[in-house]
């Protein structure tokens, strides 16, 4: 019997290679370079096969069979709807392709942009390389050494998902989907032999005479066993224009063989910046292009000049105090998707986010990057963490546990910040989650992840979500970070209710004066028998801790847990890959509840709007802006009218662009329409980038009797 170490060595080739008749029917090849969607990469959906592998919970005998194999499509899991959701433990993909000839001089790597949890992954039965226990952020893994071009090689992945003590989050101390698999996206990545791996963009604006500081650092890496002399140089352009606004460099450098180096490009200076905000995501691209004798690479990269600081108890964006509002999202929740999102259903439910106006959000791991790139373009912060949650994540641990622990969440956050840092969106690392506070195994965790954080993004906010700030809140580690976090529950996992959340916030203050707060989490779950169903209770809240959060201009942020009822492996209902707990705004397929509403209505930054009829066609609508959660300026803002009469169908319209409106002003806007006979009149707020800030409806009651 071979162990599974040994196993993990190597595979024997025979145990790979197929029999005639279960050749699979001929594939189209690949596109040639020139055709790739992005220059150089190639997504690698279909032609994969999966079987899951229930004897892989400790030891292996051989490489899988040719017997069991489903036909399957990246991103999959096995655990949605219409799978093994109850399955844990390992499962294999292969996948066949055939490596072109006209990659012999090119360098060929394998990007799989998360497996959940640990993948090993073999090509043409060799072991290529191995990601463990890390399951929400991206590697890639050389294929070149491997290939023999023009000829087909097979790409085979063992995938776990078991519980595990020594990674994070650690064994069943969390409270999302376990769901196994190569959760999101692969690429095959082509490239010359010398190529550019990644590019950090640092863009720091100057607020006073409107400019910004570009520097641009490419990890470069050579993979060829000579000295490469090369130059670098990058172009900068705002998004949707042709016309170059900044050009740095060239730098000329050479490269050790088999290699990783950084190259810095700049500092320069952009004139003119135009800085990306929530309402208004302005958003640049930068071309880094390497010329070297192995061949010329461009790399692009997307990027946003802004600045969010925490400066005393508050928030500024740009220079300016904000105040923010919005909901959390939990990834993997359509039954019959699971982890293995779509495009289309993570545009979705982000635009369902935009609706309820939602510009602050927070994660409990690192997120697809196209969840990124929606929040980027449309607007919507985030603060993007480590997934150390629960309680018992720390709890006595042993030094060796603990020393792993620790290890793995630096993994895990460098993973992330290397992937993410571009992204304007992101304003703040989370550490951790409800880990208790007080624990110095904790502490000792958060600090030593806080400070690598630091090092490699000074730029960015932290924080960690506490739940043990009920108690002696000066105690906590909370007070160590740049703003606290508090999740607070009270009328729903903890007893009490408005006037609990009002002492509880009071006391926080108190304790961190100079700090802004964030109320990290609040909500109604429906998750113990003790507490009745119904979204009317979930309206009460929205309502009521809401208006409690106003009282004090401390609170900064306040974040609505959450957006939809989400499959968990610790759901108290459904069963299967509907195991869930009720707690969002919209169920597990995005069907809106009644508390939709009352959080949009909330999060919205109109404190009040009216509509009403002045006669002879002609209407006015007044409205009032919120001074506090949220509260920031309306910077480009229109009306939008519609009037209803013929059978209830839009009869005429118009749209009428908006002063700035600072927060706690109030305005008054008129319009007329000649049509006769209108029975109905809907007006909408919209933001410049043209999401609705709140809706109203004038009824004409005589012109429907």
């Amino acid at each position: 019997m071979q162990s599974r170490r040994k196993f993990l060595q190597g595979i024997s080739t025979s145990g790979l290679l197929l029999a005639a008749a279960d050749q699979l029917a001929a594939k189209p090849p690949l596109p040639s370079p020139g055709e790739y969607p992005v220059a150089g990469s190639i997504p690698l959906r279909d032609g994969w096969e999966f079987r899951l592998d229930p004897t892989g919970a400790d030891e292996i005998i051989e490489a899988p069979g040719q017997a069991g194999w489903k036909a399957v499509q990246a991103p999959h899991t096995w655990q949605a709807l219409g799978g093994s959701p109850e399955f844990v433990g390992v499962a294999w993909y292969r996948l066949r392709f055939e490596a072109l000839a006209s990659w012999t001089s090119q360098h060929v790597r394998v990007e799989f942009e998360a497996v959940n949890h640990t993948a090993h992954v073999f090509l043409n039965g060799k072991p290529i390389g191995e990601h463990v226990g890390k399951g929400y952020t991206a590697f890639a893994l050389d294929l070149s050494n491997g290939l023999t071009f023009g000829q087909e090689s097979t790409l085979l992945v063992r995938v776990d998902n078991r519980p595990n003590d020594r990674m994070l989050p650690r064994n069943k101390s969390y409270d999302w989907t376990d769901d196994g698999g190569i959760i999101r996206p692969v690429n095959l990545l082509i490239t010359p032999r010398t190529f550019i791996e990644r590019v950090e963009i640092d863009a720091i604006p100057d607020l006073t005479n409107g400019s910004a500081a570009i520097r641009i650092r490419a990890i470069i890496r050579n993979a060829t066993a000579q000295v490469q002399k090369a130059t670098i140089q990058a172009a900068i352009r705002q998004e949707g224009t042709a016309e170059e606004q900044l050009k740095i460099g060239p730098v000329s450098t050479s490269f050790a063989p088999n290699g990783t180096q950084v190259v810095e490009i700049g500092p320069t200076t952009l004139t003119n910046a135009a800085l990306w905000h929530f309402d208004a995501p302005r958003l640049y691209e930068a071309v880094v292009e390497l010329k070297s004798s192995s061949g010329s690479h461009k790399f692009l990269d997307q990027f946003g000049i802004r600045k969010f600081e925490a400066r005393g108890s508050s928030f500024y964006l740009n220079g300016e105090k904000v105040s923010l509002m919005g909901v959390e999202r939990m990834a993997g929740s359509h039954p019959e998707l699971g982890l293995a999102e779509t495009t289309e259903w993570i545009d979705s439910n982000h635009r369902d986010m935009k609706d309820l106006n939602c510009v602050f959000t927070r994660v409990h791991w690192a997120q697809d990057k196209r969840v990124l790139d929606f929040c980027d373009r449309h607007g919507i912060l985030m603060q993007e963490e480590v997934p150390a949650w629960g309680p018992e994540t720390f709890s006595k641990t042993s030094d060796d546990v603990q020393h792993a622990l620790e290890q793995n969440g630096l993994e895990q956050l460098r993973e992330m910040i290397h992937r993410d840092r571009n992204h304007p969106c992101i304003v703040a690392w989370g550490l951790c989650n409800e880990v208790d506070g007080k624990n110095p195994r904790t502490r000792q965790f958060a600090r030593a992840i806080g400070a690598e954080a630091r090092r490699l993004d000074p730029s960015r906010l932290q924080t960690y979500a506490s739940n043990t700030l009920h108690v002696d809140p000066g105690s906590d580690m909370a007070g160590e970070l740049d703003f606290i976090s508090t999740n607070e529950y009270y009328g729903s996992w903890a007893p009490g209710g408005p006037a609990d959340v009002e002492t509880h916030l009071d006391r926080i203050r108190k304790a961190f004066p100079d700090k802004p707060i964030v109320v990290s989490e609040y909500g109604w779950c429906e998750c113990q028998p003790k507490m009745a169903p119904g979204d009317e209770n979930r309206v009460f809240i929205v309502n009521s801790h809401t208006e409690v959060f106003r009282k004090f201009p401390e609170i900064a942020g306040a974040i609505y847990f959450d957006y939809n009822d989400y499959r968990t492996l610790v759901g108290d209902k459904g069963v299967g890959a509907m195991r869930q707990r009720v707690h969002g705004v919209v169920d597990l397929y995005g069907k809106r509840k009644p508390s939709f509403d009352a959080l949009r209505l909330q999060a919205s930054p109109v404190e009040s709007a009216g509509l009403r009829n002045s006669g002879e066609g002609k209407y006015e609508f007044d409205m009032r802006t919120r001074e506090q959660l949220p509260g920031y300026t309306l910077r480009g803002y229109w009306l939008r009218w519609l009037a209803y009469g013929y059978d209830d169908l839009p009869m005429d319209g118009g749209r009428t662009q908006l002063p700035d409106l600072h927060p706690g002003s109030s305005h008054t806007l008129e319009f007329s329409s000649s049509v006769k006979s209108i029975r109905k009149v809907v007006v909408d707020l919209v933001r410049p980038n043209g999401f609705s800030a709140i809706t109203v409806e004038y009824l004409d009651e005589a012109s429907r009797s």
